[in-house]
């Protein structure tokens, strides 16, 4: 039964909530009280009131305004009470237990003392099992937190495998687009090349028209030969860009797509949102 909040015993101070009890002079004390209290009586027992303990006993009932000392046990409420928790008087706020089985309390006794007996043998065996419970409930808890956190591993390695295996096709396509465009459209070098073959043109004819005038005053033959295959080379080359070039232009209609069936995507994303479930034995 949760105590009420008591007030100071003192007359003066009869609107002051009360901190402790003497259990010698069965009075509730204030703050004030409290500290002349102490200096009077050094040897007597003080107890500080807590309005949240219900095992503090005062030996006068906590119901609010009785301030009577306990001399009744209640039957039906196993508790103790007082003669105005008894009282059968009308029209007053006393007697909660007026109408309860009620005896004195040396009445009860005997079968308080009975059942005390009672009581310690189940504690006793409490305390023997005590410590077992406590071991077995801890190694459970420790079995079902390593079941977790197994369970969450086993989870994410076959996630892992998913992502895996997403990204391995996701590269494998990425790759086969550069392939393909590499194949049938202009590569992005022969794009800067182009742009130098009209510089490449202009210095390979004013070689040839050098090389031309070296032939026929009979110079270095070999030197002139050289520069010849060079220039031939340089034609080459520069026909190769221009094959290049043709072909873009030839293909340059012909789209490149990834052709992915929305319906087998969607499947598959309906798929992923339904793999696996969490269950207990309990559910299966």
């Amino acid at each position: 039964m949760e105590i009420q909040q008591k007030k100071c015993s003192s007359n003066k101070h009869s609107n002051i909530n009360a901190i402790s009890f003497c259990y010698q002079c069965q009075k509730y004390l204030c703050n004030k009280c409290q500290n002349f209290h102490s200096d009077l009586y050094e040897n007597h027992i003080v107890t500080n009131l807590d309005k949240q303990s219900n095992e503090i006993f005062t030996n006068i009932c906590n119901q609010e305004n009785h301030q009577i000392k306990l001399e009744f046990f209640c039957k039906s409420h196993n508790t103790l009470c007082c003669s105005s928790c008894i009282c059968k008087i009308k029209n007053r706020i006393y007697g909660q237990h007026r109408d309860c089985d009620v005896c004195l309390i040396k009445d009860i006794s005997e079968e308080k003392k009975n059942q005390l007996r009672k009581n310690i043998n189940i504690l006793e065996d409490l305390s023997k099992n005590f410590e077992d419970s406590i071991n077995d409930l801890k190694n459970l808890i420790d079995k079902i937190s390593k079941n977790k956190e197994e369970l969450k591993m086993n989870v994410q390695k076959i996630f892992t495998k998913i992502r895996n295996a997403l990204n391995d096709k996701e590269d494998k396509i990425l790759m086969e687009v550069d392939k393909k465009y590499d194949e049938i459209f202009i590569k992005e070098d022969i794009t800067k090349n182009f742009e130098k073959l009209p510089n490449k043109i202009k210095l390979a004819l004013e070689k040839g028209k050098n090389i031309e005038k070296e032939w026929k005053e009979n110079t270095n033959l070999n030197s002139i030969i050289y520069d010849c295959i060079n220039i031939e080379n340089k034609i080459n080359e520069i026909n190769k860009i221009n094959n290049d070039i043709k072909k873009y232009h030839l293909n340059k209609k012909n789209e490149i797509k990834f052709n992915l069936d929305e319906n087998k995507l969607q499947d598959f994303i309906e798929e992923i949102k339904d793999l696996g479930q969490i269950t207990s034995e309990e559910e299966n």
